[in-house]
C-alpha cells in the first residue's frame, strides 16, 4: 500500500472525527483518543502498510509531535478564565513545586532500582513520564474561554479547581519537565567528561536561562499579537474566514523566536496564550482565536495516535517485559496519585477535587516529544540513551497506551457526576457569604 494513499486516509479520518465523533462520544467511556489509537493499529496491520518506527526516525517523531503540543498548550492557555497570580494559582504551584519533582524522583528510582535502568536514562524516564498532557486531556481540563467566567469573579474555589488545575498544570508542566530531559543528557555524558562543571552548566543553562528566556519571551509576544489581535477590526470576507488564526500565528512566533534565542519554546507558548487571554479578558474574540487553535489540535492529535496505533501494531511494545508493566502501572496507579495528594497537603481543597486531580495526570503526546527530543539529541558521549531507546520506546507507549485507555474509560463519567455534584451545591446555596467549592462534601 502507498504510503501517500495511507496518509490521505488519516488525514480523512481525522478530519472526520474532530467534526462528528466528539458529539458521538459524549458522555460515553470511550474517548477520541481511543478510537484514533485502535485506527491506527487496525490500519497498519493491513499486509504492504508503510512501517512506522519512532526509534529509528526520532527526528521526524519529534517535529510532529513537537507540532501537535504547542497548538494545545496555545488553546489550554486560552481556556483558563483565571487571572494569573500567586494566591489564584495555589493548585498550580503546588502540582508543579511538588508533584512533579516528587514523580521524577519516584519513576527515576522504580527504573534505577527495579529495572536495572542506568542513572541517565531512569532520570530520563523519569522526566518524560512527569508531564501531563495537554493534549488528551479534553474531558478533564477548562472549557472553551468565558465558560468559567462567573465562578471565577465569584471567588469560587480561590484555592484553585480540578478543571482548573489540571489545565495549568499541563499547560506549565510541559516546559518546566525540560530542565529535567537536559539533566538526563547530561548525566549521561558525565561519564566521559571529568569534573562537575557540568552540573553548574546545566543549572545555569537549562535552568536559569532557558526558563527565564521561556517566560520573557512568551510574555513580550504574547502581549504584542495581543494588541494586533484586538486593536484590527475584522473587515473583509477573508479576514472573517481567518478568524482566530491569530492563535497560530502567535504559537508558532512564541516557539520559534524562543527556541531560536535558546530558551524553552513549550513555556513561551503558554505564557504567551495567557497574556494574549489578559488583554481583553471578556471579549468574545476568544472562543474564535481557542477553536481555530483547537481544530489544527484535534486533526494533528488524529494523525499522531493513529501512528502511534501503527507502531504499536508494528511492535513498538515488543521489548516490554513484565517489570516493566509492573513500573509503567505504579507510575499511573500509584506515583501520580501519591505525589498528587503530597503536593496538597496544608492546602485548604476538599478531598474529593484533590483525589480527582491526582488521578487523572494524564500522559501523552509531550511524553512522546521529550523522548523522541532526548535520543535524537544524543551523542555518542550519551550513548546509554541510545542503546536504551527500544526499551524506553516500549515503556513509554504503554503507559501512554494505559493512561489513554483507564482515563479516556473514566473522565467523562467521574467528570460529568463531579460537574452535576457541583452545579447542585451552587444552585442551593444558602447565601451565607461562606465561601463555595468544588467538592461539596459526602
Amino acid at each position: 500500500m502507498d504510503g501517500y494513499d495511507v496518509a490521505l486516509i488519516i488525514v480523512a479520518i481525522g478530519l472526520l472525527g474532530a467534526i462528528l465523533l466528539p458529539r458521538l462520544l459524549a458522555s460515553r467511556p470511550l474517548s477520541l483518543p481511543m478510537f484514533y489509537v485502535g485506527l491506527g493499529v487496525a490500519l497498519f496491520a493491513i499486509p504492504g502498510t508503510p512501517s512506522i518506527d519512532p526509534v529509528g526516525n526520532s527526528v521526524a517523531t519529534e517535529h510532529l509531535t513537537e507540532l501537535v503540543v504547542i497548538i494545545a498548550l496555545m488553546g489550554a492557555g486560552l481556556k483558563i478564565d483565571r487571572p494569573f497570580g500567586w494566591r489564584n494559582w495555589t493548585a498550580t504551584w503546588r502540582l508543579l513545586a511538588v508533584t512533579m519533582p516528587l514523580t521524577i524522583a519516584a519513576i527515576a528510582v522504580l527504573g534505577w532500582a527495579l529495572l536495572g535502568l542506568h542513572p541517565a536514562t531512569a532520570t530520563l524516564l523519569g522526566a518524560v513520564l512527569a508531564p501531563t498532557d495537554p493534549v488528551l486531556a479534553s474531558d478533564v481540563d477548562a472549557g472553551a474561554p468565558l465558560t468559567e467566567l462567573e465562578d471565577e469573579r465569584a471567588s469560587v474555589h480561590r484555592w484553585g479547581s480540578v478543571r482548573f488545575s489540571l489545565t495549568s498544570e499541563a499547560g506549565l508542566n510541559d516546559g518546566l519537565a525540560f530542565p529535567f530531559t537536559y539533566l538526563a543528557i547530561a548525566i549521561a555524558a558525565a561519564d566521559n567528561v571529568a569534573g562537575r562543571t557540568w552540573l553548574l552548566e546545566w543549572a545555569l543553562l537549562d535552568g536559569l536561562y532557558r526558563i527565564g528566556a521561556g517566560l520573557l519571551l512568551g510574555y513580550v509576544i504574547g502581549h504584542l499579537m495581543a494588541r494586533l489581535v484586538f486593536n484590527a477590526p475584522v473587515e473583509t470576507h477573508r479576514s472573517e474566514v481567518l478568524a482566530g488564526a491569530e492563535a497560530i500565528v502567535t504559537t508558532l512566533l512564541a516557539y520559534g523566536v524562543t527556541e531560536l534565542l535558546g530558551g524553552y519554546g513549550f513555556l513561551a507558548v503558554f505564557v504567551a496564550a495567557l497574556e494574549l487571554r489578559r488583554y481583553e479578558w471578556e471579549h468574545d474574540y476568544y472562543r474564535e482565536l481557542h477553536d481555530f487553535a483547537s481544530l489544527v489540535e484535534r486533526l494533528l492529535m488524529a494523525v499522531v495516535l493513529v501512528l502511534f496505533g501503527g507502531a504499536i501494531a508494528d511492535g513498538l511494545l515488543a521489548a516490554l517485559t513484565w517489570p516493566d508493566v509492573a513500573v509503567g502501572l505504579a507510575a499511573i496507579l500509584l506515583v501520580r496519585p501519591l505525589a498528587g495528594l503530597l503536593g496538597f497537603v496544608g492546602s485548604d481543597a476538599p478531598l474529593g477535587d484533590r483525589m480527582i486531580i491526582s488521578a487523572f495526570g494524564i500522559r501523552g503526546i509531550g511524553s512522546f516529544y521529550y523522548l523522541a527530543f532526548a535520543l535524537a539529541h544524543a551523542s555518542f558521549a550519551e550513548l546509554e540513551l541510545a542503546v536504551a531507546a527500544e526499551r524506553l520506546w516500549a515503556i513509554v507507549g504503554f503507559v501512554v497506551l494505559a493512561s489513554l485507555f483507564l482515563h479516556g474509560a473514566t473522565a467523562s463519567v467521574v467528570m460529568g457526576a463531579f460537574d452535576a455534584r457541583r452545579d447542585r451545591t451552587l444552585a442551593t446555596d444558602d447565601g451565607t457569604g461562606d465561601e463555595r467549592t468544588d467538592d461539596p462534601g459526602p
